[in-house]
Formats: C-alpha cells, structure tokens, sequence
C-alpha cells in the first residue's frame, strides 16, 4: 500500500510581530519541531483522521464522508479541519474527489499549548499533498501573514516581507557569536493568533509609520556581534509594539528583576519569549514558575 509523508517545520517570529502584517521585513526562526502528516490509501470512500501528540497521545479522531467532506461528528476542530479540506478542494478541484479513500495521521513533535505552529504546519502538509499553494490556502482558511507557512518550508532562518505581490522571503545566515546566550521561555499559556491580529487591527493606524523602525532593527539584529547592543534592539522593538498596543512590555511586568533582556515573539501574552542571558537564566525563570526554558541551539534549526 503507497504511503505519502509530509513534513512541515514550525516557526518563532524574532521581529516584526503585528507589523509583519503591514510589511514589516521580519525576521523568522524555524524550528527543530514540527509536524508530520502521513497518508494511507484505504478500500472505502471516506477519510479517517486520527491526531497525535509529541508523547504519541491521540487527542483527536474523525471520518468525513467523500467527496462532500461531512464528518460524523461536530466541534470547532471538527470544523476548522473541514474548512481546511474544503479550501484545498476549491483550490484543486480534483483533490479528495477521485473515489479513493484515505487514512490520515498527523504527529506533533512539540507539546500543542507551545505555539510553535499546530495550525501552519498542518496546513503546509495538506497543501503540499493537495498539491496547492500553501499561502493562498493559508489565506482562504485562516489568514494571517504567511511567515508561519514560509517557515514550514525552509530550514533556516529567513527575512520575510509580504507584500500585494506575494511573500518575499530571504534565507539569511543568523549566526551570533552569543547564540549559546539565547533561550526561548514559555509563559504557561497559549495565546490566540487570531485574537492577536483582531485586536491589533483595530490599533494599526498608527503602526503604518513604523514598519520601517521595525524593518531596520531587523536588519540591525541581523548583523549584531555584540549582546549589550542586541539587548538594547530587543528593548527597542518592544517599545515600539507598546507603544501601537497600549502594553506593558513582559519584562517590565513580569521580569523587572531580570538581569537580561526579554522580548515576546508572536502574539503578546503567551506563547514563548527570547530572554539573552547567561547560564543563570534557565534557573532564574524556573524558579519564577516557568519551567520550559530552551535554548537556541535546542529550537532553532
């Protein structure tokens, strides 16, 4: 029986949160996590999904009749997986509507409240087996800028700019010399993209002026050698997405005492931060209470 895999990386945003929706060039991280999406060829014509999660726990099953996609259940995964799969199918009018059946596996490498892209990656799976354009179907079904998708798909650190014409997308060798100074801190909770994005639309008049500021920290981040002056673009950065939010900076809410720097990467709130540092972090934020604290060389591919 021919198998199909697909592999997606996922992704962390350095800069250019919110701003990246405006066209902001970022800079973008993928990582050594990721998702996998396996396809089986089954006799009967319907599509069987089971989900998996880095410990191998299946948190997630469905069938969906085909070619119309009903499903033989109801709730919001049920119909956010849906309206994927019918996405694809407008995209590519020949995919699921062959009277082949499939078994469908998906397998995440980094626990789901992480943020690192549980949705991205899956849609970068289903696109390349649908063979359709991953960006368009992240457009039709979710939306967003595309960083996440373009990540899925390359296995280095990229600037990313979109624009009307498309994703403009760079792969850039972010290499610094203190990298082993660098970890992502997870804050206890998951913070949602979409909420983000719908709270930043409604204060974004201001930030058109400032793409180009965030632009510039990201090239200047880009070619930084040393740590005290990427502390101060860090520090920079987050005052200017303060500033368009009405937010507190994290470390000056959560980590006044640090004696690094922090930055939130992403939607603000949750998910992961970058703190710079020493061997001292890891046990500084632990005994805050946060417990998963990475370092670069572990996340970043």
């Amino acid at each position: 029986m021919l198998i199909e895999k697909f592999y997606s990386n996922g992704k962390l945003l350095l800069t250019g949160e919110y701003l990246v929706l405006d066209g902001a060039t970022s800079l973008a991280l993928p990582t050594k996590y990721g998702q996998d999406l396996t396809v089986e060829k089954i006799a009967r014509p319907s599509l069987v999904w089971e989900s998996f999660d880095e410990k191998g726990y299946g948190w997630f099953h469905s069938k969906f009749e085909l070619p119309t996609l009903k499903p033989d259940s109801n709730n919001k995964i049920v119909q956010t997986l849906q309206g994927i799969l019918k996405e694809a199918q407008n995209l590519n009018p020949e995919f699921l509507r062959d009277g082949i059946g499939f078994y469908i596996r998906t397998g995440l490498s980094f626990p789901r409240n992480w943020g690192l892209g549980t949705s991205s990656t899956l849609i970068n799976n289903i696109a390349e087996w649908a063979n359709v354009d991953a960006f368009e179907l992240l457009k039709n079904s979710f939306g967003g800028s595309g960083y996440d998708i373009a990540c899925a798909r390359n296995n280095n650190p990229i600037l990313y700019k979109w624009s009307e014409g498309g994703p403009m997308v760079e792969s850039v060798n972010f290499n610094p010399n203190f990298m082993s100074r660098l970890y992502f801190v997870h804050l206890n909770k998951k913070q949602d993209s979409k909420e983000g994005i719908k709270a930043y639309k409604n204060v974004r008049k201001k930030s058109l002026v400032l793409t180009e500021e965030v632009s510039d920290i990201t090239k200047l981040l880009l070619n930084c050698t040393d740590l005290s002056d990427f502390d101060k673009l860090l520090a920079e950065h987050e005052r200017i997405i303060a500033s368009i939010l009405k937010k507190t900076p994290v470390q000056m809410e959560l980590f006044s005492d640090y004696f690094g720097q922090t930055k939130s990467l992403g939607a603000w709130g949750g998910d992961f931060i970058l703190a710079t540092g020493n061997n001292d972090t890891p046990n500084y934020f632990k005994n805050k209470g946060y417990e998963t604290v990475v370092s670069y060389q572990d996340m970043i591919l």
